[in-house]
Order: C-alpha cells, then structure tokens, then sequence
C-alpha cells in the first residue's frame, strides 16, 4: 500500500520534461528514507547513494529511471484569449482533443483542449484526426484575464487521476517512468534486509523524453561500474502482438540486445529462476528509446542492462501498469546487486 501510495503521487504530480524540480523534492523525501546521501547534478538530476557494507567502495552500481513525463508548451495567446500549444515530447495528437489540462503561469489554470465540434466540420474534415494547430486551450477566462497570467513559453500538463484497477492494477498519467522510480524506491527498502557489498546510486533522470539527456549527465559524473536503466515496455494490448509487447502481470522484462551486457543478462535471468521471480524477455535489435543507450555509451562505456516494466497505453493519461510487475522486478534488483563483487565486475570486461 506504500508503494501504491507513492506513484499515485507521482502519477499525479507535474513534472514535464525540463520542469522538474518540484516533483524531484518528492522523490528525495521518499528516497531519503532508504539512503546515505542525496544530492543534485546541475541538470537536475536527483542522485542518492546507499552504501555498500563490503571492502568494495570503489564499485558502483546506478539504477535509473527518468521522472519527467510528457506535456505542452504554450505558443501563441489567440484573440479571444484562446491558447495554441506545441507538443514537449512524444505527445500523441489524437489522445488531446477533450482532455482536461493545466496551464502553469503566474499560477496554474485549468483548462480544456477544444477543437471545431464534428456537427461544423466539412465531410473531409470529419474522415481526419484533428491536427495540433487546429486545436486550443479554453481556460474560460477574456483575453484580458489570460494575458495577465499566462506567457507564451507556459508549461502545459495533462489533468489526470491516478485510480486503481483489478488484480492490483493501476492506471494514470506519467507512468512511464514514475513506475520505474518506484521500482527504485523498491529495491532500496528491500536492501536495507540484505547485505550488499557496492555502493547503490539511485537516480531519477530528467528530460529523457526529450533526448535522455539527464542519464547522460548523471552517468558521466557517477562513472559506475554497472548501469542499469529502468524504464517501460509495450504490454499486450487488443491490436498489438506478443511479438511487440510483454504480458502484463507476468513479471518485469529483461532486455536482450546490443545495448545490454550479456553477462549482466545472463545473471539476472539466473536470479530470476533461482528466486521463483516471474520474468520475461525484451528482445531489441537497437539501442534507443531508453536510458539504457545514454548510459552505456557514456565515458569509456559502461556495462548496461535494461529491466522494463509492462505498460499499456503508454504516452497517454490512462498509462496502465501491474504493481505486482514492480514489485518483482525490485525484488530481482536487490538480489542482484546482493551478489556483486569484484570479481563479476572484473569480468564484465572479458568477452
């Protein structure tokens, strides 16, 4: 129930890409419980440290997963005082028309995104999805009132409650990757039960929806020995094939390609079948999307792995995730990093 707790306030906070500071306040104060040491980068990434008990100081591990989510920006203030917006991140045009937003200026507003009504559109018009720049915001306000409080430059997000499902499923905006700095969270708490040897970063990365820019900048200044990205996968959806997506409910997906070690691979799936833990595989032919890629090829290169969690509807308001999936993938992390030493670091250097 904690756990829960704490992505619905995630799910529910703002936090678009570049604007993070104030969701990053409270993920310190939940990661601050389980740690040594929290400190920021000068992008803002928010880097917390557990030490390892063993005579490994030297080694390092960094979990990832990015806390900015997608959004809107406000272009251009319209007579009638009508806002125009452009998209901050992989925004899907076809999922605004109706949405309930807020338009962040002097204060935040609400809103809703309006377009030409079906009964008034052309027969050509009516075959189409609506387009961006044929949508706007109303915040119900005289072009006056709207003047006075918004700018053009504005930080625009979706208005969404986080509510639960079946079967210990939840759904909301921004659970791509809120449920991933959850799994943080969670494999800190089990941590503090279990003896580990190297010293555990947990990083909640920004602006990686607009170029995993915050991965690139916390990998270069912690140099770790093993990264590990944790981000979202396609889940299994009408439409949409096993062959694209994991099965939700059935366990985090390990990735499998070039961006990923194989020894880290390998051992990971060891762990999973020794534990009992549920898994399944992520099989990609390249590097991208992720934090994964930004971490493995930073400095020298760094030894990378990649654990998603299944997530359907993903880069909508309605993102919807298992929290039994999270929760056996921090419990996989955990005793991962409990069987680390010099040796297997050592070694992640021989192919």
């Amino acid at each position: 129930m904690e756990g829960k707790r704490f992505v619905a306030e995630l799910s529910n906070a703002v936090g678009v890409s570049g604007y993070e500071q104030k969701i990053s306040k409270q993920v310190a104060q939940e990661f601050d419980k389980y740690t040594d040491e929290i400190e920021y980068d000068a992008l803002g990434n928010l880097i917390s440290c557990k030490r390892g008990t063993g005579n490994f100081s030297e080694l390092k591990i960094m979990l990832a997963a990015h806390m900015d989510e997608i959004g809107l920006m406000v272009t251009k203030i319209e007579e009638g005082g009508f806002l125009r917006f452009t998209p901050v991140g992989g925004v899907d045009q076809r999922t605004l028309v109706g949405q309930e937003v807020m338009v962040h200026g002097k204060a935040s507003l609400q809103g809703v995104i309006g377009a030409k009504p079906p009964h008034i559109q052309s027969a050509k018009e009516v075959t189409k999805a609506y387009k961006m720049e044929d949508m706007y915001i109303d915040l119900g306000l005289t072009e006056k009132e709207v003047n006075s409080q918004i700018r053009v430059g504005d930080i625009v997000s979706i208005k969404r409650e986080f509510c639960d499902l079946k079967n210990d499923r939840v759904t909301g905006k921004a659970l791509d990757d809120r449920a991933g700095v959850l799994m943080i969270l969670e494999t800190l708490k089990n941590l503090t039960k279990l003896k580990h040897q190297i010293d555990v970063y947990g990083v909640a990365t920004v602006q990686e929806e607009v170029g995993v820019r915050g991965a690139i900048t916390s990998t270069y200044g912690i140099v770790p020995d093993i990264g590990i990205a944790i981000d979202v996968c396609h889940a299994t959806m009408p439409g949409v094939s096993k062959e694209d997506a994991a099965e939700l409910g059935k366990g985090p997906a390990i990735g499998f390609g070039p961006h990923v070690h194989p020894k880290i691979f390998k051992k990971l799936t060891e762990i999973a079948k020794e534990l009992d833990i549920p898994y399944q595989i992520e099989p990609s032919n390249r590097p991208g999307g992720t934090d994964a890629y930004a971490i493995q090829v930073t400095r020298a290169g760094i030894p990378t792995a990649l654990l998603s969690i299944p997530l359907r509807y993903m880069h909508t308001s309605v993102e919807t995730a298992s929290l039994d999936d999270i929760k056996r993938g921090a419990r996989l992390l955990a005793h991962f990093i409990v069987e680390i030493n010099a040796e297997f670091v050592e070694g992640l250097r021989c192919f």
